[in-house]
């Protein structure tokens, strides 16, 4: 493949118009070698990549909830979730504060 480039042709139904191709059709495909040649982008631009790979997920916190599965009536669920966004917690505070023994 020395030399060549890796031609692609404009195929509809992948959520851009042939118009929208023919626009960007002035840049050049990459060759075989340049493909080669690429670096991952991580080494291209390392603090950028760190700073992306650090903002996914939650934060880390001290002491993290654990799943655990418990059984309650169906019509315990039920009020709690009549209650809206957060009903999990709401258990989890009612639970807490509860005096047991």
């Amino acid at each position: 493949m020395t030399g060549k480039t890796l031609q692609k042709k404009f195929e509809p139904g992948h959520g851009y118009t042939k118009k929208d191709w023919d626009e960007v059709s002035d840049n050049p495909e990459w060759t075989a070698e340049e493909l080669q040649s690429a670096k991952p982008f991580a080494e291209v631009f390392p603090e950028l990549a760190e700073s992306i790979r650090r903002a996914r997920g939650r934060p880390a916190v001290e002491a993290p909830k654990q799943v655990v599965s418990i059984r309650l009536d169906p019509d315990v669920i039920a009020k709690f979730k009549a209650t809206g966004k957060g009903w999990q917690s709401r258990i989890n505070d009612i639970l807490k504060n509860a005096k047991v023994g």
